[in-house]
């Protein structure tokens, strides 16, 4: 062999093997290739069961004992080259194919990120924080009672440091888009959350106007709720169908985390300009909730909004898992003038236990009273309380 072949360098290895994907596990299996792009699978799996007791001369299929598949997600997410990302994900529940998220994001800089697609319009720290880390298993009754939703829109996003800014402008939910609906809607939403050694803070605010268009027929926008469970049909606080040409609305948010505690609470104001002159009802709503892990973990948060919170412990480490325990008060007044849809004050209690990082299980209690109940019971008095157990088996990954 001469000197010259000895000293060759090795030749470089094929293309094909140097630039092999690599497979990494984060709650599901990403796979991340050469030149910016990952694909992950994402879903969640919701059970609920509940019972909303009967007040007296009230009869409802609803009340009484009901269970139903909450959430059946599947989707997935990633990052393309050039900084863009995507999540597409559909839900199965009901019986139904429904489009939860489907968006395409840029990151413009570290600090600037774009979004384009069906997802939240910054609605309210309860609203945005996954109902996978919720505390309880409905979120705050005016969440529902006026109607925060996905919907189709441009929005940018400002994060540095300890500030937070969120803007957009959208136009409806998926599912209700057709030549017809023209609805259009201009929402933010500014966070502050400073951490002072140990203690997280968040104080926050958002601001929301919509021009509901021909998204609704005249006279058939209605504001209502259910009795904390979502498995149950019956609304004992419920508007009348009102003819609502626009909404305007505004929040505040307040949250801290020390260790195992941590305390929030919101209000919410909605103010529905209806085609009556001079009829421009005012909804409020908003609850205060404390929370302690007894088994020392503390709850998540990142980016503006409470994130997944993990055992020190879990069940395949030969640990219980994290337990927490929470309490809230929650509070809805859907009258104002001339329109009594009824107010409903609650107390809750839950319990979850998280035995690993992607499995939960929740009890909750809660009783409610209402006054001006949209449903009389007997002697038709609209004044009543009622009692409400639910519960909650999930996964996700």
């Amino acid at each position: 062999m001469s000197n010259a072949a000895a000293q060759a360098p090795a030749a470089p290895p094929p293309a094909d093997e140097a630039e092999q994907p690599s497979v990494r596990f984060r709650g599901a299996p990403e796979i991340t290739a050469p030149g910016g792009w990952s694909f992950k699978p994402r879903g969640r799996i919701q059970y609920d069961v509940g019972h909303v007791s009967r007040p007296s001369g009230i009869s409802d299929d609803g009340l009484g004992f009901s269970n139903e598949l909450r959430r059946a997600r599947i989707g997935v997410e990633g990052d393309m080259p050039g900084g863009f990302g995507y999540v597409f994900e559909i839900d199965f529940a009901e019986g139904e194919v429904e489009i939860t998220d489907a968006i395409l994001t840029y990151e413009a800089s570290d600090s600037i990120g774009l979004t384009i697609g069906q997802h939240n319009n910054f609605q309210s720290l309860e609203e945005l924080t996954s109902s996978r880390f919720s505390s309880f298993i409905e979120r705050a009754a005016f969440t529902d009672a006026f109607g925060f939703e996905r919907r189709v829109g441009l929005s940018g996003t400002f994060e540095r440091g300890d500030l937070l800014a969120q803007g957009g402008v959208f136009t409806d939910n998926v599912h209700e888009l057709d030549d017809s609906n023209d609805s259009v809607s201009v929402d933010g939403r500014l966070v502050f959350s400073p951490k002072l050694g140990e203690t997280q803070l968040h104080f926050g605010g958002s601001a929301h106007w919509r021009d509901v268009g021909d998204a609704d027929e005249i006279g058939t926008v209605r504001y209502r709720q259910r009795p904390l469970i979502h498995s149950t049909d019956v609304r004992f606080v419920a508007t009348p169908a009102l003819a609502v040409e626009n909404e305007t609305s505004y929040g505040l948010e307040a949250a801290i985390i020390h260790g195992p505690f941590h305390a929030v609470g919101e209000v919410h104001w909605l103010e529905a300009e209806t085609l009556d002159p001079g009829s421009s009802p005012t909804f409020f709503g908003g609850y205060a909730e404390i929370g302690w892990f007894i088994t020392g973990e503390s709850r998540g948060y990142r980016s503006g909004k409470f994130d997944r919170s993990r055992p020190t412990r879990s069940v395949e480490e030969g640990g219980i898992g994290a337990f927490q325990v929470n309490l809230r008060y929650d509070h809805l007044d859907l009258s104002s003038g001339e329109i009594i849809g009824g107010t409903q004050n609650g107390i809750m209690a839950s319990l979850v236990w998280v035995p690993t990082d992607h499995v939960r299980f929740m009890i909750n209690y809660a009783h409610l009273d209402y006054d001006d109940a949209a449903i009389p019971a007997a002697g038709g008095d609209r004044s009543y309380g009622v009692d409400v157990i639910g519960a909650r088996a999930q996964i996700d990954f």
